[in-house]
């Protein structure tokens, strides 16, 4: 991976992308950049700011992450150089020595707030709940009295002065979520055997069976996918593209063929990298898929082509 000195994260410091980002490699020797939201995250790539960005993409919770899929689905094209994974601890944080019985108001992230909407029922009911752009955000203004309250990771509270209330107070204990750096496009990592490519497909018209015609391409080569998203193209109501992982590597015979293929089908296909893989085992490949299978059927082809035998 080429040299990246800055590094932008949603932050500010103490968010679960902080932590995430901490956790590659590449982070060690970089400079961390807080941004208040994925897009300016984003945008701080595409200008330059930064030489790359770390956001969330999908929760095992909550699902996708509406603005991730959207910037990667618009304006100038990114791609993601690696993803990483982090379980999510929520902890409920209140100035030193706040009772439960003295909280009003509540400060966190929206996906955070589904994912402690039970727990807040049961032991904070009527509390008031502000939606702000990142938990820590959210255990900076409590922090600062603006709340009395916030739901946070345990790193936010020490950061930030505050004390835990109440300990992984999640709905559903074990969600994690996913995250991916994104850079300025540059030429995939050489595959390992256990990748992931990441695209965007645009229909070229809205019509019966349109993505039975992507889901097709990927199913003929033994391609597994491993997320599909739709999001609107925002052009009009009814248009809309699919976000798409899938199992390997774009130098993967079956995976450029299945690309490739998608490329004459779709009005645009918006590549958006190939990179290892961190949860779980490829499939193996079916017979009649693996790469010498595909250079095979092209030699033999040529042969048809070139004296009419097979």
């Amino acid at each position: 991976m080429t040299d990246l000195a800055r590094l932008a994260f949603l932050g500010p410091a103490g968010t679960f992308a902080h932590a995430a980002l901490r956790s590659l490699p590449v982070a060690a020797s970089a400079d961390l950049i807080p941004m208040a939201t994925v897009t300016l995250a984003v945008d701080a790539v595409r200008t330059g700011e930064v030489d790359g960005a770390l956001v969330p993409l999908e929760n095992s919770v909550e699902g996708a992450v509406p603005a991730t899929l959207d910037e990667l689905a618009n304006g100038d094209p990114l791609v993601i150089a690696e993803e990483t994974y982090l379980p999510v601890v929520f902890d409920l944080l209140v100035r030193p020595g706040t009772p439960l019985s003295e909280i009003r108001s509540l400060a966190t992230h929206p996906h955070a707030e589904a994912q402690v909407r039970r727990w807040l029922i049961d032991n904070l009911p009527g509390v008031r709940v502000t939606l702000v752009g990142s938990t820590a955000g959210g255990a900076q203004a409590a922090a600062a009295g603006e709340y009395d309250a916030a739901i946070a990771p345990p790193v936010a509270g020490e950061l930030y002065g505050l004390q835990t209330a109440a300990h992984d107070v999640a709905d559903n204990p074990g969600a994690v979520t996913r995250f991916v750096l994104l850079t300025r496009p540059a030429p995939p990592a050489a595959r390992t055997g256990n990748d992931r490519t990441t695209l965007v497909a645009y229909l070229r018209t809205d019509h019966a069976g349109a993505l039975l015609e992507i889901l097709t391409e990927f199913a003929n080569r033994s391609v597994n996918l491993t997320r599909i998203e739709s999001r609107p193209i925002k052009a009009r109501i009814g248009l809309y593209c699919f976000s798409i992982d899938c199992e390997g590597h774009i130098d993967d015979e079956r995976v450029g063929d299945a690309v490739s293929a998608l490329h004459r089908v779709c009005a645009d296909v918006r590549y958006l990298g190939s990179y290892p893989r961190r949860d779980g085992q490829q499939e193996p490949v079916a017979a009649g898929r693996e790469d010498a299978s595909f250079t095979e059927s092209r030699q033999w082809l040529a042969r048809i082509r070139a004296d009419g035998t097979s």
